[in-house]
């Protein structure tokens, strides 16, 4: 299978609190898991559950350990019908772990054991697996996580834009200057940047990726540079969408939901704007089945949520 919709990078278990609040070095109090996650992971479900009406085909590279903690991720993937043929198991690893402590002020902290998560090399990219490829999609941890897994990722780009022209480049920076310092996240970002179609920043991330203050400035100035879209995430307020005809941008409203877990809420904004964008759905339309996917996801305990294509559209008939 070469599918026309291609993500790359990390595959994680994720172990949570059960509670909120209770920091890790708590001995003896729970946690609940494995729930199969990565970022890139939780996008191209999204997209593989979201795309069924349109029968967009999906695909996933990334790499595994040999143990019952990728084997979970395997299942979750098959069963929302993506290619997993490109994931390999690597024997000298055990399957990336992320231990997720979540907060009441809407804060988490994460501890991570990367094992084979960031163990994507160049070498796994095969240009054949690119040859209908209409949308690839970037995430900043898949940057971050390790130099190997970053010139996976550019190489990816290289590829895809080899053998389509025209391939919708997305980005989602998913970096926090906490983990890295700023002009090592305006670096690795650079070649991404250079070469996507549509960026899917927070608020500080594209205030870090444009190097100016106010969120609605940064957006612009990024949309300058060459970008088709600039896709303003902004939590349970929606989002607001850039264009080259909509310099001042969209504001779409975000969607009523009691929040459980955030976790993989951006990720499945992101795989639900693709596959609309993809289906040639007019701006707004197309923000607010994003909002829609990320408002049910919150209310998911676990990051990879089974939510359906009609789930969404239920909700965004019941709060027009």
């Amino acid at each position: 299978m070469n599918p026309e919709i291609i993500c790359l990078g990390e595959l994680l278990v994720e172990i949570m609190r059960t509670e909120k609040d209770v920091p890790h070095r708590i001995i003896g109090h729970q946690y609940n898991g494995p729930f199969p996650s990565g970022a890139p992971a939780i996008y191209i479900d999204t997209v593989a559950r979201m795309a069924i009406p349109f029968n967009f085909s999906t695909g996933f590279i990334g790499t595994i350990g040999n143990d019952e903690f990728g084997e979970v991720i395997l299942e979750k993937l098959r069963s929302d019908h993506i290619d997993v043929s490109k994931i390999k198991v690597n024997d000298n690893c055990t399957t990336g772990i992320a231990f997720n402590q979540y907060n009441s002020d809407g804060s988490r902290k994460f501890i991570f054991a990367t094992g084979a998560a960031g163990q994507v090399s160049p070498e796994d990219l095969n240009e054949d697996y690119f040859s209908n490829v209409r949308a690839l999609h970037i995430m900043g941890s898949s940057l971050s996580i390790s130099k190997i897994s970053r010139n996976s990722c550019y190489k990816a780009i290289e590829i895809a834009k080899t053998i389509n022209p025209n391939v919708i480049i997305s980005f989602d920076p998913n970096l926090r200057p906490e983990m890295l310092d700023l002009n090592t996240i305006l670096d690795i970002s650079k070649p991404i940047l250079d070469n996507a179609t549509v960026l899917f920043p927070s608020g500080e991330e594209v205030e870090m990726l444009a190097g100016v203050k106010g969120e609605i400035n940064a957006c612009k100035k990024l949309l300058e540079k060459g970008l088709n879209l600039v896709v303003l995430k902004q939590g349970k307020e929606g989002c607001t969408i850039f264009s080259r005809e909509n310099i001042n941008g969209i504001k779409i409203p975000g969607y009523n939901a009691v929040e459980i877990d955030p976790t993989g809420a951006g990720d499945s904004f992101d795989g639900a704007f693709i596959v609309g964008y993809l289906a040639g759905w007019d701006l707004k339309k197309i923000g607010m089945f994003a909002n829609a996917a990320g408002a049910l996801k919150v209310q998911f305990f676990g990051p990879m949520p089974d939510t359906s294509f009609e789930e969404v559209i239920e909700l965004m008939k019941s709060q027009k």
